[in-house]
C-alpha cells in the first residue's frame, strides 16, 4: 500500500511549510545594515561550499556570535561580503560581491557563485564589518564531456554524544574533489552508551530548537575543517527530523509531526551549502538531482525519506521500523515505494540518458538484501530497502533495461560497512551482476558487533565484506578504467586525536561486474 495523505493533512503541510519556503524563495540581494563590530566573533559555525557545476558552486556561512542561543543577533538584515580567489592568499580574485544575511534565514548566507572556469580549484571567504571568516577550498566540475578523474569521499551518521568527529579531521586531509554526506548530519535524540559529550537540550521540535541543534554540531572544529576542505553534496535521512519517520508520518504518530518536519526542513536548508532553489512552493525540499563530473561520472543523488510509503507491519500504535518475517505479507506489496513514483521515474529516465563512464547512485542506506536469520527463518528490517523489495526490484530492472554504464550504489545509515555484488535477481547469485554496492559506516554512531555482521554476511552471500565495529568514511578514486575504494577507519571516536588507517581496499574494473579485493 502506498502513502495516502488526506487532503486536510496535505493542506496543513503546505501551511506549515509556507513561511519557511517564502523565506528562502525571497531573493537575498539588496542592502543590509552591517555592524562595524559584533559582541563576539560572528563566524563561529564556519564556512562551506557545495553543489559544484562547471561554472561555479555554492558558498555558505551563518552569522552566529552566540550560536547556541539562536545566533545572538538582532532581527535585522546584515550585509556580508564574499570573495572567491584563484589562490589561497587571495591575491588573484576571481569573483566577489555582497549578500544579505536575513533574520528569517537565521542570518545564513547561500551565494551561488557563477562565471568560474571548469575543473579548477578556488578559495573563498566572507567578511562582515571588521571580522573575516576562515578560508575554504572549493573546485568546479569538469565541463560536459571532458575527460576527468574524481576522488570522492562519502560519510554519514554523526551522533554528537557518542564520539568526537575525528573522522572529519582526517577526511579533510584526503585531498578529495567532492564529499557526499548521506544523512543523519544531526541527531534529534540521545541514545547509545559511553557518551563523550552531551547535546545539553531536549529533542528539538521547533525551528529555534533545530537551529540550536545544528549550531551545536557545526561549531565542532573537525567538522568545520571537513567542510572547508572540499565542496559537499548532501541528502538527509531520518534523524534530521525524527527517527524512522516516513513521508508525512512520524514514529510516534504525533498529530503535530508535519509542523515539526517543516521546522526541521527549514533548519536543514539554513545550515547546508545548498542552492536555495531546492526549496519549492508548498514546502517540498527537492534534494534529489544529478551532479555531472565531465565524461567520467554522473552522480544520481536520491532522497528516500520525503516521498516514501509508510513502513508496513509497524508495532502496535507506532510508525517506523520493525523486523518482520514471512507473516508480514504487506512487505511484498508492489505499490510500495521508497523513492516515490516521481523520483523513480526521474531516476529511470536519467539512467537511460546518461553518457557517463560511471553512474553512482548516491543514497542513504544499505541497498542489498540483508536478511537476519532466526531459527531458520529469514527476517527483514522494514525501514530500509528490505522493507520495499518491489521498489528495489524496479530499480534493479531499470539498471538492466537502461544499460547505464558501470553503476555503483553508495549508502550509509546502518552504522556498518558492507561491500556487495548487486545481482539481476536479488537473491540469485547465478544471475548476472548488474551493480556494485559500497555502504559506508558511521562517523560516530554505534554499530553492530562482529557476531551480528558475520551472521548477516553468512546469510547473504552476495555481501562480500561486512564490518560494524569501525567508524570512519569511504574514499573512492574513480578513473575511466577502474574505481578503487578505500575503507578508512579511525582507531577510536573517544579521543579527538585518534589516528586513521585503511581497513580494506576494493577495486571495480569498468565494463566488468563484480568486486576485486585491493
Amino acid at each position: 500500500m502506498g502513502v495516502h495523505t488526506p487532503p486536510g493533512r496535505r493542506a496543513f503541510l503546505k501551511r506549515a511549510a509556507a513561511l519557511g519556503a517564502a523565506a528562502f524563495l525571497r531573493p537575498a540581494s539588496g542592502r543590509g545594515a552591517a555592524p562595524s563590530r559584533f559582541a563576539s566573533y560572528p563566524f563561529t559555525l564556519g564556512i562551506a561550499s557545495g553543489a559544484p557545476r562547471p561554472d561555479g558552486f555554492v558558498i555558505w556561512t551563518r552569522l552566529a556570535p552566540d550560536p547556541l542561543a539562536g545566533g545572538g543577533l538582532d532581527p535585522f538584515p546584515v550585509e556580508v561580503q564574499w570573495e572567491v580567489a584563484h589562490d589561497a592568499g587571495f591575491r588573484r580574485i576571481a569573483a566577489k560581491g555582497n549578500a544579505i544575511a536575513r533574520p528569517e534565514r537565521a542570518h545564513s548566507v547561500h551565494v551561488e557563485v557563477e562565471g568560474l572556469e571548469p575543473q579548477r580549484e578556488y578559495h573563498y571567504r566572507f567578511m562582515v564589518g571588521s571580522d573575516e571568516s576562515g578560508s575554504g577550498r572549493a573546485c568546479t566540475a569538469p565541463r560536459a564531456g571532458a575527460p576527468a578523474r574524481l576522488k570522492l569521499a562519502f560519510a554519514s551518521c554523526q551522533q554528537y554524544e557518542q564520539g568526537f568527529f575525528v573522522a572529519h579531521g582526517h577526511l579533510a586531509d584526503e585531498g578529495v574533489d567532492l564529499i557526499a554526506f548521506l544523512g543523519d548530519y544531526i541527531y534529534e535524540s540521545s541514545w547509545g552508551s559511553r557518551h563523550v559529550r552531551k547535546h545539553g537540550t531536549p529533542p528539538p521540535r521547533t525551528l529555534a530548537e533545530y537551529r540550536n541543534r545544528y549550531a551545536l554540531y557545526k561549531a565542532d572544529a573537525q567538522l568545520q575543517k571537513s567542510h572547508a576542505a572540499a565542496p559537499w553534496i548532501v541528502t538527509w535521512d531520518d534523524h534530521e527530523v525524527e527517527n524512522d519517520y516516513a513521508n508525512d508520518r512520524g514514529e510516534t504518530l504525533d498529530s503535530t509531526f508535519l509542523a515539526r518536519r517543516a521546522a526541521a526542513y527549514q533548519a536543514y536548508l539554513e545550515h547546508m551549502p545548498l542552492r536555495t532553489s531546492v526549496m519549492r512552493e508548498g514546502g517540498e525540499m527537492r534534494l534529489y538531482g544529478r551532479h555531472e563530473w565531465g565524461a567520467l561520472a554522473t552522480l544520481h543523488l536520491l532522497d528516500d525519506r520525503q516521498y516514501r510509503s509508510h513502513q508496513v507491519c509497524a508495532k502496535p500504535n507506532r510508525g517506523g521500523s520493525n523486523v518482520v518475517g514471512p507473516q508480514c505479507t504487506a512487505r511484498l506489496d508492489p505499490t510500495l515505494t521508497l523513492l516515490g513514483t516521481e523520483q523513480e521515474r526521474w531516476l529511470d529516465a536519467g539512467l537511460g540518458e546518461s553518457k557517463a563512464r560511471w553512474n553512482l547512485l548516491v543514497q542513504q542506506t544499505l541497498f542489498s538484501t540483508a536478511a537476519r536469520v532466526r531459527e531458520n527463518v529469514r527476517n527483514y528490517w522494514t525501514d530500509g530497502w528490505d522493507g520495499y523489495p518491489a521498489a528495489r526490484d524496479r530499480l534493479v530492472q531499470s539498471l538492466v533495461d537502461r544499460r547505464a554504464a558501470n553503476p555503483v550504489i553508495v549508502g550509509g545509515d546502518v552504522h556498518a560497512t558492507y561491500v556487495a555484488d548487486v545481482h539481476a535477481r536479488t537473491d540469485d547469485l547465478a544471475s548476472p551482476i548488474v551493480a556494485t554496492e559500497f555502504c559506508g559506516t558511521s562517523i560516530t554512531s554505534q554499530g553492530p558487533n562482529a557476531k551480528a555482521t558475520d551472521a548477516l554476511r553468512a546469510a547473504n552471500p552476495h555481501i562480500r565484506y561486512a564490518n560494524g565495529e569501525d567508524r570512519g568514511y569511504v574514499v573512492l578514486d574513480i578513473r575511466p578504467d577502474k574505481l578503487e575504494a578505500r575503507l578508512r577507519a579511525v582507531a577510536t571516536v573517544k579521543l579527538e586525536d585518534a589516528p586513521v588507517s585503511t581497513r580494506a581496499s576494493f577495486e571495480v574494473a569498468a565494463g566488468r561486474g563484480g568486486i576485486a579485493r585491493g
